[in-house]
């Protein structure tokens, strides 16, 4: 009865910690998105926390009739859609071979890959390479620097282990390949390693700002995050210089913060969908026999 009442308690406490946290995490979020509906008035009294006196969408309609926001859009779709494929194509090949025991100077590479995760060239020589490249106002910079993460191969090198070798011998006796082995077997039954590498890239790739910040100098190929931060600093900009005029200040926040739930909408929607395949992924990746 004793042990019976202590794990009862035990339950009770985590339930109560884990709402607790889920609401110091949401309300924030909640928050914001109150304040980007609510109208100028409400935003310069600042008397609500979930349930502005006046609600409007004038904020949103501010940020979306701007062209450059839906070029910038576009930029930041295309570099996550192309930069996961590629990134979850390339540390796949390269984790497939690095699995292999046969492999030539497999323990050198493993070693050069163990370096990256520890060591990196720093900003001002990244800068000067991505120069030489001539990647600096180039989509490709996007795409690029991002393709290899030794972090990402381990877990899909790990995951690649576990799959039956009995079904890559029955591959070749049948007469495929090395490429018909990884493409036809291996890469369909490594689902939930792979939706994890994507999932992880894709939250990096659209919320990357410092690559635009450092690499990019033409507004046309602005990220959406970048063009949130150029949004910021122009309506600042417009405060600064403009004497006593609460409502454009005020005006300046509502567009900061409609711009914000924007840029975040897509992670939301995602997110939640490859929830089941990021835990599997992580959990079988993160075994190694």
């Amino acid at each position: 009865m004793g042990r019976f009442s202590s794990t009862k308690a035990f339950n009770i406490f985590n339930v109560f910690l884990v709402t607790l946290i889920s609401i110091i995490i949401l309300a924030p979020v909640l928050n914001i998105l109150a304040s980007s509906f609510a109208s100028s008035k409400c935003l310069a009294e600042g008397n609500f926390v979930f349930f502005p006196k006046e609600w409007t969408v004038d904020n949103y309609k501010a940020v979306l009739k701007d062209s450059s926001i839906w070029r910038a859009y576009l930029i930041s779709v295309l570099k996550t859609v192309i930069g996961v494929v590629t990134h979850v194509f390339f540390c796949s090949v390269v984790a497939y071979a690095l699995s292999k025991k046969e492999l030539k100077f497999r323990k050198l590479y493993t070693v050069m890959g163990v370096i990256t995760l520890f060591f990196s060239g720093g900003m001002i020589p990244t800068y000067l390479l991505m120069r030489k490249l001539g990647l600096l106002n180039n989509f490709l910079v996007y795409i690029i620097p991002q393709l290899f993460s030794y972090y990402d191969v381990v877990i899909l090198m790990n995951f690649f282990r576990q799959v039956p070798a009995s079904l890559e011998e029955s591959a070749k006796i049948d007469g495929g390949g090395v490429w018909t082995c990884f493409t036809r077997i291996v890469m369909p039954l490594s689902k939930p390693a792979l939706a994890t590498i994507a999932l992880f890239n894709g939250v990096f790739q659209w919320n990357d700002f410092m690559t635009a910040k450092l690499y990019i100098t033409d507004p046309g190929l602005y990220p959406v995050q970048m063009k949130l931060y150029d949004i910021i600093v122009q309506q600042q900009a417009a405060t600064m210089n403009t004497i006593g005029t609460v409502v454009l200040e005020t005006t300046s926040k509502g567009i900061q913060l409609s711009t914000i739930v924007i840029t975040t909408v897509p992670i939301l929607i995602i997110y939640p969908l490859l929830q089941k395949h990021f835990v599997s992924g992580m959990m079988l990746g993160a075994v190694k026999e």
